[in-house]
Formats: C-alpha cells, sequence, structure tokens
C-alpha cells in the first residue's frame, strides 16, 4: 500500500476520533452538567495522549503526531470543563 493511502487511512480515523471526543467535550460545555461523564476519561486520555505525543515524535509520525496534539488539547478543554461544571454542582447544592 502506498505512504500517500496509509497517510490518507491515518488521517481518517484521527477526523473521525476527534469528532468523536469533540462532541463529547461540547455536550458537556453546552449543558454545563458532569452527569454521564466520568472524570477519568479525560485523565486517562490526557496521559495516553501526552504519551503517544512523545512517541510520535520519537517515531517521526506526524499524522500521529497531529493527532495525539489535538486530542491531548480536547482533553485538556474536557478536563477544564468537568471541573468547571462539578464546582458550579457543588455550589448550586450548597445553596
Amino acid at each position: 500500500m502506498s505512504d500517500h493511502i496509509t497517510d490518507l487511512i491515518g488521517w481518517g480515523a484521527t477526523l473521525i476520533l476527534l469528532l468523536t471526543i469533540s462532541s463529547q467535550v461540547y455536550e458537556q460545555w453546552r449543558s454545563r452538567s458532569t452527569q454521564g461523564v466520568s472524570h477519568w476519561l479525560f485523565a486517562g486520555q490526557l496521559a495516553a495522549s501526552a504519551g503517544f505525543v512523545t512517541y510520535s515524535l520519537l517515531q517521526g509520525d506526524w499524522v500521529f503526531v497531529v493527532s495525539n496534539v489535538f486530542l491531548l488539547g480536547t482533553a485538556l478543554l474536557g478536563q477544564i470543563l468537568y471541573l468547571r461544571n462539578r464546582r458550579r454542582q457543588r455550589l448550586q447544592e450548597q445553596a
């Protein structure tokens, strides 16, 4: 299989994964709720993406470097939103 087709498969998979995770982050932002969202989802994604960015850089695989940098960004945003929403919910419960 040519390198061009291999790269297209990688970019396509990246797009699908980013859309999937981004939709979860967007839903969390829109609903301002942590219901149905595990704190470990974003914590695990942060750790895994950081490791995969490092691994991909060492391998020189730019499809995975870019993919995992974007995934790292969505994990960071998801974690920030999760913590913000959880804090907001606790404040509402105390009121």
